[in-house]
C-alpha cells in the first residue's frame, strides 16, 4: 500500500490542456479516492476555487489561458490558497528555482510520472495543512525579539 492511500484526501484543480497527462491524473485521483476538478481557463478556475475546497492547483508553465505567474498572483488574494504545482515539458533548474522563490510549491516534468505525481501531491496536501496545525499548537505565533 502506498503512502498516498493513507494520506488525507487531496482535492486538486487542474488548469490547462493536459492531453495525455489528464488520463494519468484522472486514474490516480480515482484510485486514491481524491477529488479532481478541471478548468480550461482562468474564469472557470477562479469560479471553481471559490465554490470548492481545493488543496492543490496544477497548471502548465506556459498555459495560454492562465500562466502560472498569473495563477500565483490570483491565489495570493485568497484567505487560504491552494499549493501551486507547475508542470512543464522543459522543467529545468531555472524554472524550478523561479517557481519556488516566488511562492509556488513544486514543478513536475511532463510527461508526468505516476510515482512522482503521487509523492508531490501528497506532500503538497500535508503542506497545505501546516499553517493550521502550527497555529492550533501555538507554534504560529511570532517569536519574541531580543533587543
Amino acid at each position: 500500500m502506498s503512502s498516498a492511500a493513507r494520506e488525507p484526501g487531496v482535492s486538486a484543480l487542474l488548469v490547462g490542456e493536459y492531453e495525455t497527462d489528464r488520463i494519468l491524473l484522472r486514474e490516480l485521483f480515482r484510485e486514491f479516492g481524491w477529488r479532481l476538478f478541471e478548468a480550461d481557463n482562468r474564469h472557470r478556475a477562479l469560479d471553481c476555487l471559490t465554490r470548492n475546497p481545493v488543496h492543490v492547483l496544477i497548471t502548465e508553465s506556459h498555459s495560454p489561458h492562465w500562466d502560472w505567474r498569473k495563477a500565483l498572483n490570483d491565489l495570493r488574494r485568497m484567505a487560504r490558497p491552494p499549493q501551486l504545482i507547475v508542470t512543464s515539458r522543459t522543467a529545468d533548474d531555472h524554472l524550478w528555482a523561479e517557481v519556488l522563490n516566488v511562492g509556488g510549491y513544486d514543478v513536475l516534468a511532463q510527461p508526468l510520472e505516476r510515482d512522482e505525481v503521487e509523492r508531490v501531491l501528497s506532500s503538497a496536501r500535508r503542506h497545505f495543512d501546516l499553517p493550521v496545525r502550527m497555529m492550533s499548537q501555538g507554534a504560529g505565533a511570532p517569536a519574541a525579539s531580543v533587543a
